[in-house]
C-alpha cells in the first residue's frame, strides 16, 4: 500500500470482500504504507487481478521474517487480524439532493456494500443492525443547511423543506428541529453502546450543535416559524457534545456558517498552500489511530466544505487530534470515545475537489485511485473489522 500500489481505494475493497468469505487478512500498520497480508489463494489472486489492485506473492519464510521484524518492541509496526466485515449504514435522504457524498462515492468504487438510512429508520431503532455508520453532509439543528439565503426559491430546497416537515409530523414532533435533536440523541447513544459512528463536513459540528442546544430555540423565524432564543448561547450545554466545547453560534442566519467551530469564513489558505499532516503514533501502543493514519502520505492536501476545519482551541482535550494544519490551528482529522463506542470527524466536502459547490458533478474515483484523502475515510470503513488486542498498561 506504498506508492507502488497501482488503486489504494480498491484495495480496501479486496480487504473487505476476502474477510466476508471467512478468510483471513491481516493489517501490517506501518508497513509499506499500511499493506494487507492474506493467505495466498487463487480465488482472492484471481479478484486483485480483477480489480486491478497491485500485489505481491511471497514465499513463506519471506511472511516469517517480515512478521518477526514487525514484533519486534522496538520497530514501529503492528499487526492486527481484520476478522468481520462490519455492516454499514450511511445516513442519508431518501430525495435527491444536489451534492453527493465521499463515504458513498467511495464506498461504491471500492465495492464495500452498505445501506442508506435517515431519520424514520433511527427513531424506529433500525440502528442496531449495524456496526458503522456514517452521517451524510446534513444539519442536525433543523436549519436546513443555512441553505435560505441563497437558495430559498429552488425547487430542491422547496422540497427538502416540505419531506423534513411532512417526515416530522409523521413522527409526532411540531419542528424538524425537534425532530434532528431526537435523531441526534439516538445516535449518540448507538455510538455509546459500542457503534462507530463517522461524520464529513456538516455532519460533524452540526450534529455537536443540535445536542448542546437540546431544549434551547436556535432556529431563527424562516426555519420553524418562531423566533430563536435569544439567550440560547448562554444555555448551550457543552457536557452533552461529543468533540467540541465553548463554541458560539452564529446567531445571524444569513449566514452559511452555525457557529465558530468551523474555520472556512476567517482562515487565510488557499488551494496553493491548504494541506494537513498526519499525526504518526506508536502502533504497538496506540493502535487505533494507527490504523485511522494509515497512509501513503503523511501531507494531505486539504478541501473545503460547508465545514472545512475545526478550529482547535474548541476541540476537546479527551478528542484525540489525527491530522492538523498546526499553522493555522486547525484540526482536519480527529477521533474520540464515548461509552463503548467511537467516532471519527473528518473536515470538509471532496478529499478530491477543493471547492465542491452545490451542483457540481460528482468526482470520478476512476482518475484519484491512489487519493490519500479518501483513503481515509476508507480507513475508518475497516477499523471495525479489527480484533482488539488487550490494552497495553
Amino acid at each position: 500500500m506504498d506508492e507502488d500500489q497501482k488503486n489504494h481505494l480498491k484495495a480496501y475493497g479486496i480487504a473487505y470482500w476476502t474477510i466476508s468469505k471467512q478468510l483471513e487478512v491481516d493489517w501490517l500498520l506501518n508497513y509499506r504504507g499500511g499493506s494487507f497480508l492474506i493467505k495466498y489463494n487463487k480465488t482472492v489472486e484471481d479478484e486483485l487481478k480483477i480489480r486491478g489492485v497491485s500485489y505481491e506473492v511471497m514465499a513463506d519464510g519471506k511472511v516469517v521474517s517480515l512478521l518477526n521484524e514487525i514484533s519486534d518492541p522496538s520497530v514501529n509496526m503492528e499487526m492486527v487480524k481484520l476478522e468481520k466485515t462490519p455492516k454499514i449504514a450511511v445516513y442519508s435522504p431518501k430525495s435527491k439532493l444536489p451534492w453527493d457524498d465521499a463515504v458513498t462515492l467511495v464506498l461504491t468504487y471500492a465495492e464495500i456494500p452498505y445501506d442508506v438510512i435517515y431519520d424514520d429508520d433511527i427513531l424506529q431503532d433500525k440502528l442496531s443492525k449495524y456496526d458503522w455508520l456514517h452521517l451524510h453532509h446534513e444539519d442536525f439543528t433543523g436549519q436546513y443547511g443555512r441553505f435560505w439565503a441563497n437558495f430559498r426559491y429552488a425547487t430542491w430546497y422547496q422540497e427538502d423543506v416540505k419531506n423534513q416537515e411532512s417526515l416530522a409530523k409523521r413522527m409526532g414532533y411540531k419542528k424538524v428541529s425537534e425532530m434532528k435533536l431526537a435523531v441526534a440523541k439516538h445516535i449518540k447513544e448507538y455510538c455509546a453502546g459500542g457503534g462507530f459512528l463517522f461524520a464529513m463536513c456538516s455532519g460533524t459540528d452540526s450534529f455537536d450543535i443540535a445536542l448542546a442546544a437540546e431544549g434551547v430555540d436556535i432556529c431563527a423565524q424562516m426555519f420553524d416559524g418562531d423566533p430563536a432564543d435569544p439567550n440560547a448561547q448562554s444555555k448551550l450545554d457543552f457536557n452533552k457534545t461529543l468533540a467540541f466545547q465553548n463554541f458560539k453560534l452564529d446567531n445571524n442566519p444569513m449566514n452559511y456558517e452555525f457557529s465558530d467551530i468551523d474555520a472556512t469564513q476567517t482562515r487565510t489558505l488557499n488551494q496553493t498552500n491548504d494541506y494537513f499532516t498526519l499525526f504518526d503514533f506508536s502502533a504497538k501502543w496506540d493502535l487505533v489511530p494507527t490504523m485511522l493514519t494509515q497512509d501513503h502520505d503523511k501531507v494531505i492536501k486539504g478541501f473545503m466544505g460547508q465545514t472545512t476545519a475545526f478550529r482547535k482551541s474548541l476541540v476537546k482535550t479527551s478528542v484525540t487530534v489525527l491530522g492538523e494544519n498546526k499553522g493555522a490551528a486547525e484540526v482536519r482529522y480527529l477521533h474520540g470515545e464515548i461509552g463503548k463506542g467511537q467516532f471519527t470527524f473528518y473536515g470538509g466536502h471532496d478529499p478530491e475537489d477543493y471547492q465542491h459547490a452545490v451542483g457540481d458533478p460528482p468526482t470520478d474515483l476512476n482518475l484519484h485511485p491512489n487519493s490519500p484523502g479518501y483513503r481515509l475515510i476508507l480507513n475508518n470503513v475497516l477499523f471495525p473489522a479489527a480484533k482488539k488486542k488487550p490494552q497495553k498498561t
